[in-house]
């Protein structure tokens, strides 16, 4: 069974997502989860882009035990070196230098010739070998960038020294096919690239992040880069959950496996949520409040009855306990009786039919139905029936 690292940068391009500063007490603590969460390598931050970021990397380098960590680094000595001072102290470290390939961030980003990109990449990548044995690559705008071209710089980049290249899919442009492509050309033509790790960074801008990380596997990718809860620039990143979720719920597909602490997902993504104020989308794949709840009533007697009729996944794997069946306007009888059930109520005492319809009718004009609800129902019909039996007797 293949084993797929799992590069964690929600402390750097999670970050990046208005809105979603952190401190560096909690920057600190998130990666400390994220450790005891068997994340492979950590991207701390981008040391050479504010003081912040270089003392968080720091304190995170002295406290992560298992953890490789990381710091992004441009193209250029300065940042190389105030990245490595970053994380030198780390138990595992690596520097992250990147440098963008496209012809349009080349030509009016960089203003350089592909000429001068290949100097520069030979230069920088010798340099920060010499510092850190581990050293990771990224073409920037990988997917848009001419694919001989970004085989040679593949090619210049390892033969100086890195031992990852990672293709990102920077602005989100790809689609999955199209993707795959891209993969087995390089994978074909570059002469050193199955001698390192090939590793893939998507971004969400059209809703494809997910599933072009994973169809990377297909066509030999060995690392998946992703954040917590899928923040990012932009529309985000590939989601950590949901590529972890997927290869575990369809390793017959995948073949391949993640070293993640799965139970410790849902704790680490609650944790993001409250220290970004970035909460998912209640339909969130795996985090999200629906993702494991049923209101329909044929999916709830299913669910009773047997949980893999509706669920796939075993929340319980990802940390997650919750009740999941969801009382409302479309629950049948079935479910509101497991729900009383739970409640404690003997159902036999009770006129299950009314109940029912008053549940019906309380959902049909309020938008949701608490516990405390149901049983004041249950509690109200209980004295309709003492009354009515108190009438038929005299």
């Amino acid at each position: 069974m293949k084993s797929i690292k799992i590069f964690d940068t929600t402390l750097r391009d999670g970050e990046q997502s208005p809105g979603c500063s952190m401190t560096v007490s909690k920057k600190v603590r998130l990666a400390i989860m994220l450790d005891r969460m068997d994340v492979d390598i950590i991207e701390a931050g981008f040391a050479a882009s504010s003081e912040n970021d270089f003392k968080a990397i720091k304190e995170i380098s002295k406290v992560v035990e298992n953890s490789v960590v990381t710091s992004l680094a441009r193209c250029n000595k300065r940042d190389i070196d105030i990245a490595y001072e970053a994380i030198k102290d780390a138990n595992k470290k690596r520097i992250h230098v990147f440098i963008a390939t496209s012809d349009i961030h080349m030509k009016y980003k960089l203003k350089k010739t592909k000429e001068e990109v290949k100097s520069i990449v030979k230069d920088c990548v010798s340099y920060a070998k010499k510092k850190c044995d581990d050293i990771e690559f990224s073409l920037e705008d990988a997917t848009r960038t001419d694919t001989d071209f970004a085989v040679e710089i593949i090619d210049i980049a390892i033969l100086s020294g890195a031992t990852t290249i990672n293709i990102p899919d920077t602005v989100g442009y790809t689609v999955p096919e199209e993707f795959t492509e891209f993969l087995s050309y390089i994978k074909k033509h570059s002469k050193y690239i199955n001698e390192v790790d090939l590793s893939v960074h998507c971004h969400n801008d059209l809703g494809l992040a997910t599933i072009n990380s994973l169809s990377a596997l297909k066509v030999g990718a060995t690392q998946i880069e992703c954040t917590i809860n899928g923040i990012g620039e932009r529309a985000g990143n590939t989601a950590l959950e949901e590529v972890v979720a997927a290869i575990n719920t369809r390793v017959d597909y995948f073949k391949c496996e993640t070293g993640i602490n799965k139970k410790k997902i849902y704790e680490v993504s609650r944790y993001v949520q409250d220290i970004t104020n970035s909460y998912v989308q209640n339909n969130k794949p795996i985090v999200g409040a629906n993702a494991f709840k049923h209101e329909a009533g044929i999916h709830q007697a299913g669910v009773i009855n047997n949980k893999k009729t509706y669920e796939i996944i075993n929340p319980e794997d990802y940390g997650i306990y919750v009740d999941n069946i969801v009382i409302g306007i479309h629950s049948g009888k079935n479910a509101i009786i497991d729900k009383m059930k739970k409640l404690g109520f003997n159902v036999d005492d009770y006129d299950i039919d009314n109940i029912v319809i008053e549940i019906k009718k309380y959902c049909a004009d309020n938008s949701s139905i608490s516990d405390v609800d149901i049983t004041r129902i249950v509690h109200n019909n209980e004295i309709k029936k003492l009354v009515l039996s108190k009438k038929n007797m005299s």
